[in-house]
């Protein structure tokens, strides 16, 4: 049975950004909102998508605005506690802090997405009933144009069918996004709305999550547990592009959680030519023998890596198109659609600002809103003309700042690290003339990811000068 149903909002996705467009839009007064979610549930757990999110300044300013940032602090390891412990192939183990190289970075919180999720979700339980309604076990499956209105046609998990004709149409629903591509169906500009993509010595890079017990054992001794709070890198016995790992686990505050480690490496590589649960539990035997492996993944979760698909590092890509019109919506006679997050920008992980990059989309647009006085033809238009260069600069800062991280190649690594060094160095010496490394300047949330690239691109003129002035003096010193 088909029903249809008129609604001032629904918004497509039901992640950070989906549930955070929701919380703003009702704090703005607007009511009627519904979010479109094919997940169960705000919490539910799925052992490949376990992610852990560090929710930075620039994602603060919507935590901030909607009264939650200390909600999600009392849930998280911050910043200024987050402690690594590396454990090497000899059982060695050395443990440092992370440093804090910019001074003007705001407190970041590490805590899990589905953590994350569930207290935006809390929060519309709580306070927003009354205006945001949020349809888990839903699938949006096709938008149709009507006149100038759009359909939202999604489908339950009994297959029963509910069409939404909204005033506003929001796509938080990541890279293959339904509203980004009906978009792009609609377009007279047919590349407005297609994904640009750009290389990165990370994309495409495979990985799969391991889930490991909580407070599992570091070694046969008792007592030697790990600790939730402490991030952990453990490196294997194993030598080579193709075969040496390292499991990487971040920080947890919740001791009772379960603890997931990452695996990333290059698609050739052997673990993931490995076909049998029982090739996979010998492969951990032989490269982790310093702690004990058997005792950490049990047999179960070796069946159930062994089974999974994983996923890669996507390219770093984004769209020119934030936005469309049909219609008059602000007088309930059309549709104003806009993208957020994925739907718009998605890139690899490098940097930390996925989340963080979608809340401040978010946080902009409420901006623009209040300038507006929510008026949809005036405030679409100028979130493109704002945010656009940012989107672009982003992907930009993934293609530059940290992406080889994974050592996929030692010495592109060390050449980066010098990078960072020199300019580090030269921007306390000189902080007039240098700017610190991009990867730095991303942690100042004060700064648009446009400044940023900015600030970087002038200090590579600068040394790029310097490095061909210095050239040209030591060949004049062998003229006669």
């Amino acid at each position: 049975m088909n029903h249809s149903y008129r609604k001032n909002v629904v918004i497509i996705g039901g992640g950070p950004a989906g549930l955070g467009a929701a919380l703003m839009l009702a704090k703005r007064g607007w009511k009627d909102i519904t979010v479109i979610e094919k997940r169960p549930s705000a919490d539910y757990y799925e052992p490949d998508k376990s992610f852990s999110y560090q929710i930075d300044g620039r994602g603060q300013k919507l935590t901030d605005l909607l009264d939650i940032t200390t909600k999600i602090a009392d849930l998280s390891v911050p910043s200024n506690d987050f402690y690594l412990t590396l454990i090497q192939k000899d059982g060695k183990r050395k443990t440092t802090k992370l440093p804090i190289v910019d001074s003007k970075r705001k407190m970041a919180y590490w805590l899990p997405r589905a953590s994350f999720v569930q207290v935006l979700y809390q929060e519309i339980q709580q306070h927003w009933q009354d205006a945001i309604q949020v349809l888990f076990n839903i699938e949006c499956i096709e938008i149709k144009q009507n006149l100038d209105r759009l359909e939202i046609i999604t489908q339950s998990k009994n297959q029963e069918q509910l069409i939404f004709v909204p005033n506003l149409l929001l796509g938080c629903d990541g890279l293959n996004s339904i509203v980004r591509e009906t978009l792009h169906q609609m377009s007279e500009r047919s590349h407005l709305f297609d994904m640009q993509k750009f290389p990165s010595p990370s994309a495409g890079l495979k990985y799969k999550v391991l889930s490991l017990p909580p407070q599992f054992p570091l070694s046969e001794q008792p007592g030697d547990i790990s600790q939730s709070t402490m991030a952990y890198a453990i490196r294997s016995n194993f030598q080579g592009l193709k075969k040496a790992i390292s499991l990487g686990l971040l920080p947890l505050k919740n001791q009772d959680f379960p603890r997931t480690a990452n695996i990333i490496a290059y698609p050739d590589h052997q673990i993931w030519q490995l076909k049998t649960k029982e090739e996979v539990a010998d492969f951990f035997k032989q490269a982790f023998p310093q702690i004990p492996i058997e005792k950490i993944i049990s047999p179960e979760e070796i069946d159930r890596f062994t089974s999974s698909e994983g996923g890669k590092f996507p390219i770093p890509q984004y769209c020119e198109g934030l936005y469309k019109i049909l219609g008059n919506p602000d007088n309930n006679e059309g549709t104003a659609v806009i993208l957020f997050g994925d739907a718009v920008h998605c890139f690899p992980p490098d940097i930390g600002q996925g989340v963080n990059s979608a809340l401040e989309d978010i946080y902009v647009f409420q901006e623009i809103l209040a300038d507006t006085q929510d008026n949809l033809s005036q405030a679409l238009p100028q979130y493109q003309k704002i945010r656009q260069p940012d989107v672009q600069a982003l992907i930009r800062l993934v293609q530059i700042s940290y992406p080889w991280q994974y050592n996929q190649d030692p010495l592109q690594k060390r050449l980066w690290s010098l990078n960072l060094f020199l300019r580090l160095v030269l921007s306390k010496l000189l902080p007039f003339v240098f700017h610190p490394h991009s990867f730095v300047l991303i942690q100042n949330h004060e700064l648009s990811y446009s400044e940023i690239v900015a600030k970087s691109n002038r200090t590579t003129q600068i040394l790029l000068i310097l490095t061909v002035l210095t050239i040209l003096i030591f060949m004049g010193s062998f003229l006669p």
